[in-house]
């Protein structure tokens, strides 16, 4: 998979997960309210510019966390909520996210 493809895929998970969180914890019928744009806005940011893309699975495994303090928090908010219930919500989604993490976890106890 290439860079870019990952970049793509990682910029959707984070955008259901950011529109998941917002209907259910701030009851937006459509769109996102003004707090959870700014967040999804500032995610996709990173995303873009991240210099680690090739090597990285996800945000959380990289060596280099780019959010300020505040956003950190607010996404991992997100994720803690959101997380769960893609199953749910985007289930093909959820489980290619959750393999991947998997996948990533042996690769790393199987080096030395």
């Amino acid at each position: 998979m290439t860079a870019q493809q990952k970049r793509k895929r990682e910029q959707r998970v984070v955008t259901c997960m950011i529109e998941l969180y917002c209907r259910k914890k701030h009851h937006t019928k459509e769109g996102l309210c003004p707090d959870c744009a700014a967040l999804l806005a500032y995610a996709l940011s990173r995303s873009e510019r991240c210099p680690f893309m090739e090597h990285k699975t996800f945000c959380s495994q990289c060596p280099v966390h780019c959010y300020k303090p505040d956003m950190r928090e607010k996404i991992r908010q997100v994720m803690r909520f959101s997380g769960p219930r893609m199953l749910l919500v985007h289930p093909v989604l959820a489980l290619q996210h959750m393999l991947e993490t998997l996948h990533q976890k042996r690769k790393k106890e199987i080096r030395p």
